[in-house]
């Protein structure tokens, strides 16, 4: 199976099953999360526009908090 290059798709670290997509449009970086449920669907959480290195925490968090909500409204 062909894999997605990482400057397109990048897992998050110590963030489970989270990745990252990341989007440039001009000079404008955008980071979109999402995970993957039952590895045929990909489930797109929060995006956010990113202005610097770092991407916040608080976004992160709301990431992982769209899973887990995901994931209990599935069972």
């Amino acid at each position: 199976m062909p894999r997605v290059p990482e400057m397109y798709l990048k897992h998050i670290e110590n963030a489970g099953d989270l990745y990252e997509i990341r989007v440039q449009f001009g000079s404008d970086n955008y980071r979109i999360f999402c995970f993957f449920d039952e590895g045929k669907i990909i489930v797109l959480a929060n995006g956010f526009q990113k202005k610097s290195q770092k991407t916040p925490n608080q976004e992160i968090e709301k990431a992982i908090k769209i899973k887990k909500e995901y994931e209990r409204e599935k069972k």
